[in-house]
């Protein structure tokens, strides 16, 4: 592994890092690997979750086709609100 030099580091976000590796038993490396491994697991998941341009207009397309089932007593009707007649 490459050694990292942190400089210049918000001395509360060093504090906080101090606390997560007494915490775990853990030396400064050991929890700052652990802490960026987690952290770029984080916001991978969250660009995955995201829908691109051509997902969202897949996902349009379908919600578009489903509107045009035609009304039924049965499954067609499930999520329908039916207008308020007051």
């Amino acid at each position: 592994m490459t050694n990292a030099v942190l400089i210049d580091i918000d001395p509360l976000l060093m504090d906080r890092i101090q606390r997560i590796a007494a915490a775990r038993g853990m030396g400064m490396q050991a929890a700052l690997t652990h802490l960026i491994e987690h952290g770029l697991f984080a916001c991978e998941a969250e660009l995955a979750a995201r829908f691109d341009d051509s997902d969202a207009k897949a996902l349009q397309a379908a919600i578009e086709a489903l509107k045009e089932i035609p009304d039924d007593p049965g499954f067609s009707l499930i999520g329908r609100i039916e207008p308020s007649t007051g």
